[in-house]
C-alpha cells in the first residue's frame, strides 16, 4: 500500500470508529484502532472507560492522607483531611483512601520500579519481568489512537538530559514503555500535524526521519543472527508504533485543533520544572479529554528516588527528600498539595465534558499512590492508596477503608480489571507466591459497592 492510499485509509478507519462508538468526547475516535467493537464489548458495564495512575516517588506515608484518629474503615463526610490532601476536601464525596495493602514481594526500597505497577519484585536497572496493570487496562478498555500514555516529572536538568526514561510501565517482560518528559517533545508528538511555523517544522522533519531509520532498520536487521535480530525488531517495532501513530493522529486533525493546549514561554522558557510539569499534564488532560488515550501513566519523580519542585519554594531535591519524615514536614505538604491540586484539574477538567448522562469524570478512575510504598528505605509492609471517582458507583467513594489480613497491592490490580470485564483473581502473582503474601483471592470487595 503506498503512502496516499494508507493515509486515505487510516482517515476511513478514524471517522468510521466515531459512527460505529459515538462519544461526546471524541465521536471520531473511541475503537479507532482496529479493535471494533470487541474491546469495548469487554467493559463491564458501569465500569470505568479511562484510568489514571498518578505516582509520587519516595514514598505515601499513611498519616498523610488518613484523617486523625480514624482507624476503622468509615465515611469521610464528618472527617476533616490532612493538611496534605486538604486540596481534595470539596472532593470528598469522590474520594476513597485505603489502607493496608501491601508490596513486601516488590523489595521497593528506594522505588519498587516497573513492580510498582506489575506487583512483582523490581528494582534500579532490573527490566520488567511481565506487563503493569496500566498496560493491561489499556488492552481492554475502548480502543484510541494511543491507548496508554505515559509522562515523567522531574528536575529540569534529567528532564532536558533524558527526555524519555522507562522505569514504571511496561506491555511484557522485557518490554519497557517510555515516559515522556519534554512537553515539548511530546506537543510535536501529539500535536505537531496541526501546528504552524516552526512546530509544524521541526514535526514534519522528525516525520521524514522517522520514517527513514524504520526502513533502514528494518533492511538491516535482516542480516542480525537470531538473537540479535529480536531485540532489533523490538527497535525497529518502535519507530513504527511512532510513525503508526503520527499518520492516525494526522488523520484526525480537525478534530484534535479544538483540544491542543496553547503553547507558551512555559514551554520554551520555563523558570522552573514546576512549569514543565504544569504543561505536561495540560497535556495529558488534552491526551484524554479529546479521546486521544484511554489511560494515562503520571510519574512525579519518574519512578526514581530524584525530582526537584522548586517551583514550590523547596530547595531540598532528589534523594535528600526521600530521607526526611513526611507527616507535618512543610517541604512534603507542599509536594503532596500540590500533587492534590493536580488531581483537583484532573477531576474539574473531565468533569467539563459531557459523556453519556454525565461527564467524563463519572467514567473515570484516578488511582493516587506511590512506587515506593509508604517512604524511603521501606520494606513496602504499608502502601496507602487514594481513588477519586466512584465510575457510576461501582466503587465505594467518600471512604476510608482499613483493610484486614494481608493483601497485596496486586489485588488491588486484579480489582481493576475485574470491573472492566477481565476475571481475574490473582494479577501477576502465582499460586506459590500468593500462599506466602496473600491470605485473600480475587478482588477487593471491600471498596466495590
Amino acid at each position: 500500500m503506498n503512502n496516499l492510499d494508507r493515509r486515505t485509509a487510516l482517515r476511513r478507519l478514524a471517522m468510521g470508529a466515531g459512527a460505529a462508538f459515538g462519544s461526546a468526547a471524541f465521536p471520531g475516535l473511541t475503537g479507532a484502532a482496529a479493535k471494533s467493537t470487541s474491546a469495548a464489548g469487554r467493559v463491564a458495564s458501569g465500569g470505568p472507560k479511562r484510568v489514571i495512575f498518578f505516582l509520587q516517588n519516595q514514598g505515601f506515608d499513611p498519616k498523610t492522607c488518613i484523617p486523625a484518629g480514624m482507624k476503622n474503615s468509615g465515611s469521610l463526610a464528618k472527617a476533616v483531611l490532612p493538611e496534605p490532601i486538604k486540596a481534595l476536601e470539596p472532593f470528598k464525596e469522590k474520594l476513597h483512601i485505603i489502607n493496608g495493602l501491601h508490596g513486601l514481594h516488590t523489595s521497593p526500597s528506594h522505588s519498587a520500579f516497573f513492580g510498582a505497577l506489575g506487583g512483582y519484585r523490581g528494582s534500579d536497572g532490573v527490566p520488567p519481568s511481565a506487563s503493569t496493570i496500566d498496560y493491561e487496562l489499556s488492552k481492554v478498555l475502548p480502543e484510541t489512537l494511543l491507548p496508554h500514555l505515559c509522562i515523567g516529572m522531574d528536575s529540569m536538568e534529567n528532564m532536558v538530559a533524558k527526555p524519555t526514561v522507562a522505569n514504571l510501565s511496561a506491555r511484557g517482560a522485557g518490554k519497557p514503555i517510555f515516559m515522556h518528559s519534554n512537553p515539548n517533545h511530546l506537543y510535536q508528538m501529539l500535536y505537531g500535524g496541526i501546528s504552524s511555523g516552526d512546530i509544524r517544522s521541526q514535526h514534519e522533519a522528525k516525520s521524514g526521519m522517522f520514517d527513514r531509520i524504520e526502513q533502514m532498520a528494518a533492511a538491516e536487521g535482516k542480516s542480525l543472527p537470531t538473537a540479535d535480530k529480536l531485540r532489533f525488531h523490538e527497535f525497529v517495532q518502535g519507530f513504527n508504533d511512532m510513525n503508526g501513530l503520527r499518520e492516525r493522529l494526522g488523520a484526525v486533525s480537525d478534530h484534535l485543533e479544538k483540544f491542543a493546549p496553547e503553547v507558551d514561554e512555559g514551554y520554551s522558557q520555563p523558570e522552573f520544572e514546576t512549569d514543565w510539569h504544569d504543561r505536561l499534564l495540560d497535556l495529558g488532560i488534552s491526551a484524554l479529554k479529546s479521546g486521544t488515550t484511554s489511560v494515562l501513566t503520571i510519574g512525579s519523580g519518574r519512578g526514581e528516588i530524584f525530582g526537584a519542585w522548586k517551583g514550590l519554594g523547596v530547595e531540598e531535591q532528589g534523594h535528600n527528600l526521600g530521607h526526611m519524615e513526611q507527616p507535618d514536614n512543610p517541604i512534603w505538604v507542599k509536594i503532596r498539595q500540590y500533587n492534590s491540586r493536580m488531581l483537583v484539574k484532573l477531576m474539574e477538567e473531565l468533569e467539563s465534558v459531557p459523556e453519556g448522562s454525565g461527564t467524563m469524570m463519572d467514567n473515570t478512575l484516578i488511582v493516587y499512590t506511590s512506587n515506593n510504598a509508604d517512604r524511603q528505605h521501606t520494606s513496602g509492609a504499608t502502601w496507602p492508596v487514594m481513588l477519586l471517582g466512584n465510575c457510576n458507583g461501582v466503587f465505594k467513594s467518600g471512604q476510608f477503608t482499613q483493610l484486614d489480613g494481608k493483601r497485596p497491592i496486586n489485588a488491588l490490580y486484579s480489582t481493576l480489571l475485574n470491573t472492566v470485564g477481565v476475571n481475574c483473581d490473582r494479577f501477576n502473582m502465582s499460586d506459590k507466591m500468593a500462599a506466602k503474601f496473600d491470605n485473600g483471592s480475587g478482588p477487593l470487595r471491600e471498596i466495590l459497592a
